[in-house]
């Protein structure tokens, strides 16, 4: 097969899918039937007028889907090891607040995978009009479509790494303020409740979520359990575990939760001074390759021009 037949066996496929989808949007032209006419009348006591009314258009997606999916299912895991797993992305969306699924997720990968294949099929091809080789489109399709859709999964990494060091950087100051509301005489319900209403931390939304959940019939000590395994931040795991302690022993929290403010403290103190450290080096770049040939030049200037006037 020559690479004129493939091509052409690529965007003939791409016509006739697109065609058959521009026909399945076009209505039927004929009298609609009875049946059809009083089936979005009954769609709350009947299913089978529900069944009738959602299965009026043809989508020729789920005839490809059966199609691929064996070829699907054994490129699932490396899809998932790449774009990153179901599991994963449930997880980075959670820790994110975000109210995305994972279909809408996938769903932007898909788009800034086309668009990304399509910017690297156009260079490809300008470059291969310059005298490249033949295969630079191709190459470069499939690495613009890698690196739009890994682009997706970055920015929601990052979204989730953001939110996790704002929950850190919190994490102290409400410590301090539950211990306070404890030794108040609160219980710890209450001291949630008084904390998640406080202000518009990230911490604290998460707080009164799990005030709502017991409110709404879920133990406190489950709901709490629930928000330490989905954020699966340490800091805040450790906390919950002493509160759930507290709840099912009985054992005194107020002081505890001061210690450990102490040690979040700390710990922001030593990420503080790490992350400096790592600066520094990357502080030097601009001094070494911006302001230093920059001076040079005004220093060595002058006197270049004066022997270049004077000779």
């Amino acid at each position: 097969m020559t690479a004129e037949t493939g091509w052409s066996l690529i965007l003939g496929a791409s016509l006739g899918l697109g065609l058959w989808m521009l026909v399945s949007l076009v209505p039927i032209l004929r009298r609609p039937l009875l049946l059809h006419r009083v089936a979005p009348y009954v769609l709350d006591v009947s299913a089978g007028a529900r069944d009738l009314v959602a299965r009026r258009r043809v989508n020729p997606t789920r005839v490809l889907g059966v199609v691929a999916s064996p070829v699907g299912d054994r490129l699932a895991p490396v899809v998932h090891a790449v774009l990153g797993a179901p599991a994963a992305i449930r997880r980075r969306l959670r820790q994110a607040a975000s109210t995305e699924t994972i279909a809408d997720i996938r769903g932007r990968q898909l788009r800034w995978g086309v668009l990304g294949a399509t910017a690297g099929a156009a260079l490809g091809v300008a470059g291969a009009v310059q005298g490249g080789p033949p295969t630079l489109p191709a190459a470069l399709a499939a690495l613009g479509a890698a690196t739009g859709a890994i682009g997706v999964d970055w920015l929601l990494q990052r979204r989730a790494r953001r939110r996790l060091a704002r929950i850190s950087s919190e994490l102290p100051s409400i410590l301090e303020f539950l211990s306070l509301s404890l030794a108040a005489g609160e219980g710890l319900q209450d001291a949630l409740r008084r904390v998640g209403a406080a202000g518009s931390s990230a911490l604290g939304r998460e707080l009164a979520g799990v005030v709502a959940d017991a409110a709404a019939g879920t133990s406190l000590s489950s709901a709490l359990a629930t928000l330490a395994d989905e954020l699966e931040h340490p800091a805040v795991t450790r906390s919950v575990d002493q509160m759930r302690g507290a709840l099912e022993r009985g054992t005194p929290l107020a002081q505890t939760l001061q210690a450990q403010a102490i040690d979040a403290r700390d710990a922001a103190k030593r990420d503080l001074l790490e992350a400096a450290g790592r600066k520094e080096i990357s502080m030097l770049v601009p001094l070494v390759f911006g302001l230093l040939p920059t001076t040079v030049a005004f220093a060595l200037w002058p006197g270049i021009h004066v022997l270049q006037v004077g000779f």
